[in-house]
């Protein structure tokens, strides 16, 4: 017998109780992990008593993320689709998908949550798609200016779809839509740190302007060779470079670096302008403090991913946006575009980035009237406090619920 849920009758609003009973489910890069963790908090904000529950992907960032911001998860043997559709294996994706929304089910009946709120992520779409068979009502939060396919299929049965981006009525029932925005990591905004304390941390001068690049929490290859590409503009150029290279990247970049400077210390003592240690470009293979971080850049370059962008908004921060051509539906080129037509960012192709992304970094942050003018129309895009009013909107849709 399938089982269902019962609604409570008139309740619009969370009120006292102590079994609020939450299911927070999505993961696979920290796009969808720091969006998650700050719906979570806020919930507990609002809720102290709430249980709330992660379900992740096995052997995915969020297994260890999670737990680190003192929530339990439950990993899922999920994974994602091979390109194209057609290779053999992925009948055996199809069948960890069946065995995870199995699973799922069972996590819910041994939880009994009263709302399951999904983020993205390959968890995600087992999840909630179980939830929706279980009758439990279900909250999307989509960060992205253009919908994914799981998004749009589990949409159908969902209470609530939170978005960050106008105009989603082309993917998502426009009765359910709210206009949210994307949740974004608190210590960015509650950070106290000044930039010269944040530019010391960083062995940086606070005489000098500084460009961040970021590659996302994997780190970004076509990123990276656009640095290596340029090292010789990049020393000569009078600017810091903080370059965080991702974890997968680091040992590859640092040798190429002994390479370089190896092949142009006898350079220096001929060209006086040559700094042929590269002593303006500090590497890190994975940057804990980004409050710090962003602070100390004049000129942020990254990836397009929805999070990022929603950070960018908020802290007021001109950036570079180089759109992955690795995602589903090529949505990082939609949300860099969502920007970029309206004077918010610049933005640079994957494929005409190792030609032109560092050059036009080092004319943009050399001209004070343009990082302006971006700063002020990025700002004009930030859609603030949406972690809490995600997890009021999550609470009022638990408070409507008995449970099963």
């Amino acid at each position: 017998m399938e089982e269902r849920y019962n609604a409570n009758v008139g309740s619009s609003a969370p009120h006292p109780r102590m079994d609020f009973r939450v299911i927070i489910s999505g993961g696979g890069t920290g796009g969808h992990i720091f969006p998650a963790v700050s719906i979570a908090n806020a919930i507990r904000e609002l809720q102290p008593d709430a249980q709330i529950l992660f379900i992740g992907a096995e052997g995915k960032m969020e297994m260890q993320r999670v737990p680190q911001a003192g929530y339990e998860i439950k990993g899922l043997p999920i994974r994602g689709f091979l390109r194209p559709l057609w290779k053999p294996g992925n009948i055996g994706v199809a069948l960890d998908y069946l065995r995870s929304k199995r699973m799922a089910k069972q996590i819910l009946r041994e939880f009994r949550p009263q709302v399951a709120v999904g983020v993205g992520g390959y968890a995600s779409s087992a999840a909630l798609g179980a939830a929706n068979s279980m009758g439990i009502p279900t909250l999307i939060q989509e960060q992205n200016s253009y919908a994914g396919l799981a998004n749009k299929q589990l949409a159908a049965k969902a209470k609530k779809i939170c978005v960050a981006y106008e105009g989603m009525e082309r993917f998502f029932p426009a009765e359910k839509i709210m206009l949210t925005g994307n949740p974004v990591r608190q210590s960015l905004l509650d950070s106290k740190v000044t930039r010269e304390e944040a530019l010391k941390s960083f062995g940086l001068s606070p005489e000098k302007k500084t460009v961040l690049l970021v590659g996302g929490s994997l780190g970004a290859r076509t990123i990276n060779e656009s640095v290596l590409a340029h090292l010789n503009e990049i020393a000569d150029s009078g600017l810091q470079f903080i370059w965080q290279t991702g974890k997968y990247y680091s040992e590859e970049m640092e040798q190429r670096l002994k390479e370089y400077n190896s092949q142009h210390s006898t350079l220096s003592s001929q060209r006086s302008t040559l700094n042929s240690q590269l002593s303006n470009l500090k590497l890190q293979a994975f940057i804990t403090d980004m409050a710090a971080a962003y602070r100390a850049a004049d000129l942020v370059i990254s990836r397009a991913g929805a999070s990022s962008i929603s950070e960018f908004c908020l802290i007021g921060k001109p950036v570079i946006l180089v759109p992955s051509p690795n995602v589903a539906e090529d949505h990082q080129t939609k949300n860099a575009l969502a920007l970029a037509n309206r004077d918010a960012a610049l933005y640079v192709k994957d494929a005409e980035a190792r030609e032109k992304l560092i050059p036009l970094a080092i004319k943009t942050v050399a001209d004070d009237a343009k990082l302006r003018s971006l700063s002020e129309n990025v700002k004009k895009m930030a859609l603030p406090d949406s972690a809490r009013i995600i997890a009021e909107e999550v609470l009022k849709l638990a408070s409507d619920t008995k449970g099963i």
